[in-house]
């Protein structure tokens, strides 16, 4: 797995592969991004300040997108809970999707080891990588938990009004 800034050429694929992702939590009955996020302007803003990425597998086939925010990230300023490192050295992992031509491979997993292994590996001074994801979103949250973050808290609210995420974070110092 190999995973490279997007820049402005990549903006349809983007939106293709987070388009998908979208259908296919709705198939799950997975009531998240069935709203307006993600949207166009996130995907122009990722690209913009260098968040968002495209995650290629091994033969140099796009599989996926994701972004990777630095901090400080508003998102969690209305964290119930604590986090495990109190620091404003860390990245927030946003708008993980795999298209669906391509699930069933491994390459989520692929991909957040990929993230992982990156800030792991002492060429960065990031002490944390944070994450969250919807309550009904099961196999996310198996993922995330399989991958080595650790839940410390809830979101109420955050991306719409009476939706409850859950938080991860993974220390990686």
């Amino acid at each position: 797995m190999k995973i490279r800034k997007a820049n402005a050429a990549d903006f349809d694929k983007v939106m293709e592969i987070l388009q998908d992702g979208r259908a296919q939590l709705a198939e799950r009955g997975i009531d998240q991004w069935q709203g307006d996020y993600p949207n166009p302007d996130h995907v122009k803003e990722d690209i913009a300040n260098g968040y968002a990425y495209l995650a290629k597998a091994d033969d140099g086939e796009t599989v996926g997108t994701l972004s990777i925010i630095p901090a400080p990230d508003h998102c969690y300023d209305q964290l119930d809970g604590a986090w495990q490192i109190d620091t404003d050295q860390y990245v927030t992992v946003h708008r993980v999707a795999i298209h669906s031509d391509h699930t069933g491979h491994g390459y989520a997993s692929q991909l957040y080891r990929a993230v992982i292994d990156y800030f792991q590996s002492g060429l960065s001074d990031i002490k944390s990588v944070r994450v969250d994801t919807h309550e009904d979103n099961l196999p996310m949250q198996h993922l995330i938990q399989k991958s080595g973050f650790k839940r410390v808290g809830t979101l109420h609210g955050v991306y719409r009004p009476n939706e409850t995420s859950y938080v991860y974070e993974l220390v990686t110092a």
